[in-house]
């Protein structure tokens, strides 16, 4: 989803979305050692998640020499064990790991007392992530409650470009001044970050079965203008709602959120590295590859028809067949997929009849095609009912095209919570 200094919409990208993009993009890695802790940990499920894109153009790189990075992620269930997975997919250097430690935030660059565990990977206390890989911690025993706040500091003792970012986090986190303080309770903060380098999940063990769902799409899954550091992008309230509308008997359901600001479904954006790859290419990284999936909304395309130069029949067509592809691939794993409609975005600047005649008819065809195992109707949950090719001005962000915190709440809401606790 374009972001607030959109430019044109640009020429799709000639690179055909039915090329092989089953292979995981970079090799998703257990350090030697941690295979064994691993196999006799506790069942593992995503309580957050970010999916990493990059790199940045020139000259725009975040730079780290030297320094501790305390990123803040907010959980979405508990559990007694933990683990992370960092990434540098999008590298082409590999980048030395000197520590990492992962804790309870109390607020700001500060931890709960008593809760930071140190991480390792294969029982060491740094590592190196090679260009194009990630890598899995060594689980650790940490008390994490549903909803906490978590912060994973990562000390960078080397000088640093991280290619490898998720960049609309809406979130603060912070970097230190000069030095190794990851087992700090505290840190001097010497500026502070807007997006998450490196850091793509937080995993839970526990005893008790469970599952994961993955919100995969572009910004309006991202939370563009949501309120930044209140959690309201709608994997968020949807997360709050399994813990406060289920019973204690439910199945509990991390969420995991993988939606990126610009993000396609057919091709990538090709002037904006930091949308990401397209939903169908970074499909086995960002859904199959995370613990525990077995629930997934697919809510993306409306970038497809924003950006398209010829919005007609064939683009619904080609859209729906994406959609096809993806259920497809996520049914070889035994995930449920939702299907969710395209919102409505007149008064957005690159609104026309024709691309919204394109999203009646993918609206229509993901309503009624039988494709998905349900519906989830967004479409319906924030437009005007006075004029259904609006956002509801009350669910409004300000730009037509995002919701504002009210309009991702009513999202949240139209997921029936019964497709997801059996």
């Amino acid at each position: 989803m374009p972001n607030a200094s959109s430019e044109a919409p640009a020429k799709p990208s000639r690179r055909s979305f039915m090329q092989n993009t089953s292979t995981l993009a970079a090799g998703l890695a257990l350090a030697p050692g941690a295979i064994r802790q691993a196999a006799a940990a506790d069942t593992w499920y995503g309580t957050w998640g970010a999916a990493p894109a990059g790199p940045a153009p020139a000259g725009s790189y975040l730079s780290f020499s030297n320094q501790t990075l305390r990123l803040i992620a907010h959980g979405s269930i508990g559990g007694s064990r933990a683990r992370v997975r960092l990434s540098n997919e999008l590298g082409r250097a590999s980048v030395q790991i000197g520590a990492v430690w992962l804790g309870l935030s109390a607020s700001g660059a500060t931890l709960v007392t008593g809760s930071n565990r140190q991480l390792r990977f294969g029982g060491s206390a740094g590592t190196s992530l090679a260009a194009g890989s990630a890598l899995l911690s060594d689980p650790v025993d940490l008390s994490i409650p549903a909803q906490a706040n978590l912060a994973l500091s990562l000390y960078l003792p080397g000088s640093v470009q991280a290619a490898t970012v998720h960049d609309a986090a809406y979130q603060t986190s912070y970097v230190s001044g000069a030095g190794n303080y990851a087992a700090s309770q505290s840190i001097s903060s010497q500026r502070t970050l807007y997006s998450w380098p490196f850091l793509t999940e937080i995993d839970i063990g526990t005893t008790r079965a469970g599952a994961t769902l993955i919100a995969l799409g572009d910004s309006q899954t991202d939370g563009l203008r949501s309120t930044n550091n209140a959690n309201c992008r709608w994997p968020d309230y949807l997360a709050r709602r399994l813990q406060t509308e289920t019973g204690s008997g439910a199945l509990p359901v991390g969420v995991v959120n993988r939606g990126i600001a610009g993000n396609r479904l057919l091709g990538d954006a090709d002037n904006t590295p930091l949308a990401g790859k397209d939903a169908i290419e970074r499909f086995d990284r960002d859904v199959l590859a995370t613990a525990g999936a077995r629930f997934l909304v697919i809510l993306i395309g409306i970038n497809d028809i924003l950006f398209s130069s010829s919005p007609d029949a064939n683009l619904a067509s080609q859209i729906t067949y994406g959609y096809q592809q993806l259920v497809a691939r996520a049914r070889t794993r035994g995930m449920r997929v939702f299907g969710a409609t395209l919102l409505p975005f007149e008064g957005y600047e690159w609104y026309s009849a024709a691309r919204e005649s394109v999203r009646q008819r993918v609206n229509s065809w993901i309503r009624t095609a039988g494709a998905f195992d349900a519906v989830v109707d967004f479409d319906a949950a924030v437009r005007d009912p006075s004029r259904p090719t609006r956002l509801l001005p009350s669910r409004d962000g300000g730009d037509h095209l995002h919701p504002n915190d009210a309009g991702y709440e009513a999202m949240a809401r139209a997921v029936p919570l019964s497709l997801l606790t059996s």
